[in-house]
Order: C-alpha cells, then sequence, then structure tokens
C-alpha cells in the first residue's frame, strides 16, 4: 500500500533540492525567503573591512552573487527534513535496510566554510513501513542545507526518520572533511570526522548495532 502526504497538510512543505535537476527545482530555491540585499550588504562590508576596493570590475558583482550562492547553500533553513518523506510503502519486511555513501556538503556555522562528506543511512521497517531510497538522500540533502555542525546534523538525519517513519530502529553514520581545519586554523587537510546517532533497536541491542556498522564500514579499506 502507498501512502503519501500532501503538501503541506502535515510538514511545512519542503524547497526541492537542485538534485532534483529541473527548471522548476531552480525556480523554488530561486523562491527560498531570504533577504538578499540585506546579505550582498555584509559582503560589501567584508570586502572593504579586508581592505578591498568593492566597485572594482572583479568585485562589482560579487556581493550580489554571494547572496544567490548563499540562498542556494542554505535553502533548507527552516524546514523540517521529514518533509522529504511524502510517501511510504508496506512491504512484508522487517529486514535492514541500508542506504551507504550519501554525498553532501554542508555549512559550518561557526567559520561559514564548507564541510564535505558521505553518510550512511540504515532503518529497521516496523510493521513493513518503508518509504523511497531517494527519501533518504533527500533528508540528507535538506538537512545539509543549513549553517550547521556534523553532531546535529547527525541527529536530525535520524530524528527526522523516526518521526516520519516509526522504525524499529534508525542508524545514521557520517563522515566528512571540515574546510575550518583543513584550509585555517591547524590546516591538517584529509583529517576526517565521523559522527553517528544511534535510535530504536540500534541503540539498544548490540548485535543489531555490530550488524550495521559491520556493513557500513566493511567496505572500507
Amino acid at each position: 500500500m502507498l501512502t503519501c502526504i500532501p503538501p503541506g497538510e502535515t510538514f511545512k512543505a519542503a524547497v526541492p533540492s537542485p538534485t532534483r535537476s529541473s527548471l522548476s527545482d531552480a525556480a523554488s530555491i530561486d523562491a527560498a525567503p531570504m533577504d538578499l540585499e540585506k546579505i550582498a550588504r555584509g559582503v560589501q562590508l567584508i570586502l572593504e573591512g579586508i581592505g578591498e576596493t568593492p566597485d572594482r570590475e572583479g568585485l562589482r558583482d560579487t556581493p550580489s552573487r554571494v547572496a544567490r550562492m548563499y540562498r542556494e547553500l542554505l535553502y533548507g533553513t527552516g524546514t523540517d527534513p521529514a518533509s522529504e518523506i511524502t510517501c511510504t510503502f508496506n512491504e512484508n519486511t522487517d529486514e535492514l535496510v541500508l542506504v551507504r555513501d550519501i554525498s553532501f556538503s554542508s555549512t559550518c556555522e561557526h567559520h561559514l566554510v564548507p564541510f564535505v562528506g558521505v553518510a550512511h543511512i540504515a532503518y529497521i521497517p516496523e510493521g513493513g513501513t518503508i518509504t523511497g531510497l531517494s527519501k533518504i538522500a533527500r533528508v540528507v540533502e535538506l538537512t545539509s542545507r543549513r549553517l550547521q555542525v556534523q553532531e546535529r546534523m547527525t541527529a536530525q538525519i535520524a530524528d527526522a526518520l523516526m518521526r516520519r517513519l516509526a522504525p524499529q530502529g534508525v542508524a545514521v553514520v557520517l563522515e566528512a572533511e571540515h574546510f575550518c581545519m583543513s584550509i585555517r586554523g591547524v590546516r591538517k587537510p584529509g583529517a576526517r570526522t565521523i559522527t553517528s546517532a544511534l535510535r530504536g533497536v540500534f541503540k539498544d541491542n548490540k548485535a543489531t548495532r555490530a550488524e550495521v556498522m559491520a556493513l557500513i564500514h566493511g567496505h572500507q579499506g
């Protein structure tokens, strides 16, 4: 059985992600509510503050370009990631579902620079309730499109899946390189941060937790 939620009925409707690849998606991102003029004024002040000349040819349009970039990078601000799970299905299964190596890029709220990596998402259905695999990737995408820290992003993904699917359990593992460590400060490019969030049976059952972690990390050399 297929169950779908009409847009806006239960969750705040999500702005479609750029990965959906259509002109209408781009238009939706363009419509994300942000004060682009205020962002552009802020960029102008940064350029002045570092001693640049904002009206020179190469920088003349930079404030507006940066404002549009932030609208694209942060369009998920204030939107419930669970809103991406608009349809569920009922299948006769209670076996583990794992989607591995979902790429993402997010923006660190401490320095406003990217952190980039992959997400591994697993859940065990309750009562046969599953969702489309692309919906899981879209939850990751929407969660990443806001100012973030990796620890919170990991928990938000897990909690969104628990709320919407009510599964027996959810396991989320994120691996990412943080540019605030790679290009500034300690300057250690290649260092990766791993975070996990375990819910339900993955947290309570040692054997189930070991199984999913083996599947997630077993492919890595």
